[in-house]
């Protein structure tokens, strides 16, 4: 899912991706020069995990909303750091820098076929994988370091070390999401937990995934060797592949719906890049207000596909500007744009909050009108807005869309829509269109 906000540029500010990558590379530099001069502890295991990690970066996965996550390299990570007994030498006794050394440098070494390529590092990615990696072994690597605490770890049965690394594991996953719903906070300015609520969710699956595969590579690597690697991944790699090709639709999904949603532009019906440009602010007023990720989908395909029924025209609206025409014929257009989205074979709720944008969010003399969907109001807002900037960028042009939107927030607009719209605003430079 688009994240950017791409007619507008942003006002300056911290960006969390930027103090994320600061830490982790303060972190991985001390890591290294550490290990370099305490020397590597097993220093085949470390090649083996390390050479691991980096296959698993090259193979990284884009998740459907366009999250980049490295199912593999991570699990190997975790593994190396939960990793307390040797095949053949007993105790692992790596530390928690050279467990950062170790795994950062086979994901920064995973990372250069793509920069090779031309694609992006992901060094965002991968900051985030090394401070994950970083806070799973500050807690158990003191654990097997410590000889008295892992004499009495080590004489336990193994369904307590099993318990033990299943709980230190599942770490690993909300500690993602937390520093993914950070930077994205700012980034996109939404609201922190709707954010993590969000990144939780998206985790989710793979994450489990990651994190049972991360518990139980340091159980097979005690009881089979190094040879139990390849053996626990599979599973792992069989799941990415699934998820690669369910990416792989859905983005082919998207693209359909992007390549249908410009029929009226190409018909003349309306301004190129009107579709593209309401849909960008809906998505940023649904992030300010919290929606989660599925509904933020709805609302992504409803913004691209909102005018559709302007092909029923037999003349074409000036500008495309639905807010001059009567509320009947805007009900029309919205009716005929929600038969056409069921023809193609959307979601359902797609074609329910496409038909719904055209009515009120509240009738006189009723309360607020619970039938009407907030992805509705949210498109009836910004495409009002839209159709009254035109194509102005002048702070004047937008005051007075956002007033005429207030004037009619009795009935016709959501105030909290509005509100969030004007915040929104608030926070970016409108670019030439």
């Amino acid at each position: 899912m688009s994240g950017a906000l791409s007619p507008y540029r942003s006002h300056p500010r911290l960006d969390g991706s930027v103090l994320l990558a600061v830490c982790a590379g303060v972190l991985v530099l001390v890591a290294v020069v550490e290990t370099a001069v305490r020397g590597v502890a097993a220093p085949a295991v470390a090649g083996v995990f390390g050479c691991l990690v980096a296959v698993g970066e090259m193979v990284r996965l884009r998740l459907p909303d366009d999250r980049v996550q490295a199912p593999i390299g991570l699990a190997t990570a975790l593994g190396y750091a939960l990793l307390s007994h040797l095949p053949t030498e007993g105790r692992a006794s790596h530390s928690i820098l050279q467990t950062v050394a170790v795994t950062s440098g086979g994901m920064l070494a995973g990372a250069l076929p793509h920069v090779l390529a031309g694609r992006s590092a992901e060094l965002e990615g991968i900051a985030r994988r090394v401070l994950v990696v970083a806070g799973v072994a500050l807690l158990f690597r003191p654990l097997v370091l410590d000889e008295d605490l892992f004499a009495a770890f080590d004489s336990h049965v193994p369904s307590d070390y099993v318990l033990l690394t299943v709980v230190v594991g599942l770490v690993a996953w909300p500690l993602e999401a937390v520093l993914a719903a950070g930077v994205a906070a700012s980034q996109q300015w939404g609201p922190f937990r709707a954010l993590l609520r969000n990144e939780l969710g998206a985790f989710f699956g793979i994450g489990a995934a990651i994190a049972s595969t991360g518990v139980l590579i340091p159980l097979a690597t005690w009881e089979v060797g190094l040879w139990g690697l390849p053996l626990v991944t599979i599973p792992l790699l069989l799941a990415q592949l699934s998820y690669r090709r369910y990416a792989a639709i859905r983005r082919t999904q998207v693209q359909t719906i992007q390549a249908l949603s410009r029929a009226t532009e190409v018909g003349g019906y309306t301004d190129a890049g009107h579709a593209r440009r309401v849909t960008d602010l809906a998505l940023a007023i649904g992030r300010d207000l919290g929606l989660p990720e599925r509904r933020m989908r709805v609302l992504q395909y409803a913004g691209l596909m909102h005018d559709l029924g302007q092909l029923s025209l037999a003349d074409a609206i000036p500008g495309g500007a639905t807010v001059l025409v009567t509320p009947d014929e805007r009900r029309r257009i919205a009716t005929f744009g929600a038969q056409v989205v069921r023809q193609a074979g959307v979601l359902e709720d797609v074609a329910e909050v496409v038909e719904a944008q055209s009515e009120p969010y509240r009738r006189p003399h009723l309360p607020d009108d619970p039938t009407v969907p907030q992805e509705s109001r949210i498109i009836k807002v910004v495409n009002a807005y839209d159709d009254m900037v035109g194509r102005a960028t002048s702070e004047d042009a937008r005051l007075e869309a956002l007033e005429g939107l207030r004037l009619g927030m009795a009935y016709e607009y959501d105030p909290r829509v509005v509100a969030s719209l004007a915040r929104v605003l608030d926070r970016v430079t409108p670019a030439p269109r």
